[in-house]
């Protein structure tokens, strides 16, 4: 799978959820932080935006998303070290 980088505008179109419910969800763990791609632009890697939708439509409990959220953020430190 080409892992690639979303903006807000196609996250918001993946998920289905306003810019504002985004960030209030990143702000309660429920999905990663954003990754920064400059001094003033953000996106989401697209593999996270798909496990985060999956595990909602699975039915998948906050505490559930939660761990998911923790996991895949726990990823991209293996990804960092992996790159070097």
């Amino acid at each position: 799978m080409k892992r690639t980088i979303l903006r807000i505008p196609a996250v918001k179109s993946e998920s289905g959820l306003s810019r504002s419910t985004i960030y209030l969800r990143v702000s309660q763990g429920l999905w990663t932080k954003p990754v920064s791609l400059g001094a003033r632009a953000v996106g989401w890697p697209s593999d996270e935006v798909e496990a985060i939708n999956a595990a909602r439509i699975a039915g998948k409990t906050d505490d559930e998303i939660r761990v998911l959220v923790t996991k895949l953020e726990a990823a991209r430190k293996g990804a960092k070290e992996w790159g070097r």
